[in-house]
């Protein structure tokens, strides 16, 4: 936890509900409240003038609900996080809210723990945003430029990998791209599985091209030829690098020719998130030694965690530091008492960067319909989960910063 003052901005049209909140927080030693504001429009101004890092944002107001302050102070201020305060504890307000660009949403009134707990999550997530923006930039040349490309410095590469199949990485690495995509923050996603890879279709997305086209002109790529091969999920903005249409067509891809076609996305989007093979290949290795994070992910089975425990090993014979690697339980079963992530967590002397439940209802569907869940439910446990891993990985990514800061 930083020590850095989390900077609250509390909006309630009830005067007592907002000096009730301030009571609760007076004594949170990191956090600051720093104004309240009784209008959506006050909070939209008091937003600019004080940049919080957190608005506790009512929704039932006179002159605008908060989901359209909600809209219009996160369109202004991309850092600033909204935790969304209602007595309604209805799914459409939750939906509406996060789509609006919530982070968190709580029933009034809070209980203390939850508030402070959500708080903190939307903190980090703000000062590592803000961190972001504030780094040095480098211009790109060239024409034909991608949205919010003009002026970003290199991206980051985030590789999501396990060694064994079947554990859900192509869903973590599809709604971590959601989590974290935005305006200021743009996003390419790609398949690096390129035999049996499907990461086009979790976005109902489906072309000629794919990386082949760029693998074939790896050394002489420009912005105008990767746009045209790029497809675009439009719902979210996100940009798709699909894998070959047929199995055979991978034999055409180098592991050499798909670290330069990474390399240079990453110097058109702020992150690229890598899905792999669950193999140690050529291309999985060029992945992994291109990335500034690795997300490792198990599940509770043992043959997963025995083949994490195998990756960790070799880690650091294949020059890959123990430290930029965030451990993920994947579908958890808390009814399976016998392999707990505490256990695993002890075994691995690492704790998980995030454990996301096990929700067929949910996950299962979205896949079979080609819409990331975090789309529409961000508030619920599974995306609650998914919206923590994209919190450490921003923490984790501003932490790396620092560190080659000084190296400089």
């Amino acid at each position: 936890m930083s020590d850095e003052k989390i900077r609250v901005l509390i909006v309630d049209d009830i005067a007592e509900t907002r000096e009730n909140i301030r009571k609760l927080l007076q004594f949170e030693g990191n956090v600051e409240v720093v104004g309240a504001a009784r209008t959506g429009a006050e909070a939209i101004q008091l937003s600019k003038e004080f940049d919080p890092d957190v608005v506790l944002m009512d929704i039932n107001m006179p002159d605008m609900d908060g989901i359209a302050a909600t809209e219009a102070i996160r369109k202004k201020h991309p850092a600033v996080q909204i935790v969304i305060l209602s007595v309604q504890s209805d799914s459409n307000y939750m939906r509406r809210a996060m789509l609006a660009g919530a982070r968190d949403f709580l029933t009034k009134p809070p209980d203390l723990d939850d508030l402070t707990a959500a708080i903190r999550r939307a903190g980090e997530m703000a000062h590592a945003e803000k961190a972001k923006a504030a780094a040095p930039t480098v211009m790109l040349s060239g024409t034909g430029a991608l949205p919010s490309m003009a002026a970003l410095n290199r991206g980051k590469v985030i590789t999501v990998f396990s060694p064994k199949g079947g554990v859900g990485k192509t869903t973590v690495a599809a709604n971590l791209a959601v989590a974290i995509h935005s305006e200021e923050k743009t996003v390419a996603v790609v398949d690096g599985n390129l035999q049996f890879g499907d990461l086009s279709f979790f976005f109902d997305k489906q072309g000629k091209t794919n990386i082949v086209d760029l693998a074939q002109r790896a050394d002489e790529l420009d912005v105008d030829f990767v746009q045209e091969v790029l497809l675009e999920h439009a719902d979210s903005g996100i940009k798709i690098l699909a894998a070959p249409m047929r199995p055979e067509h991978a034999e055409g891809v180098t592991g050499d020719q798909f670290g330069k076609v990474i390399g240079f996305l990453s110097q058109l989007f702020s992150y690229v998130i890598v899905d792999t093979s669950s193999l140690l290949t050529d291309i999985t290795l060029s992945a992994l030694d291109a990335s500034d994070l690795q997300i490792l992910l198990t599940t509770q089975d043992i043959p997963s965690i025995k083949n994490a425990r195998l990756f960790i090993d070799l880690a650091e014979a294949i020059d890959l530091q123990r430290d930029r690697i965030l451990m993920v339980m994947n579908s958890y079963d808390k009814r399976r008492t016998n392999v707990t992530p505490e256990k695993v967590s002890d075994s691995f002397k690492q704790e998980f960067a995030t454990i996301i439940p096990l929700d067929e209802k949910l996950v299962v569907p979205a896949m079979d319909r080609g819409v990331p869940f975090m789309m529409q439910n961000k508030a619920h446990p599974v995306g609650r989960a998914i919206l923590t891993l994209a919190q450490n990985v921003l923490k984790k990514i501003v932490e790396i910063d620092e560190m080659e800061a000084e190296l400089v």
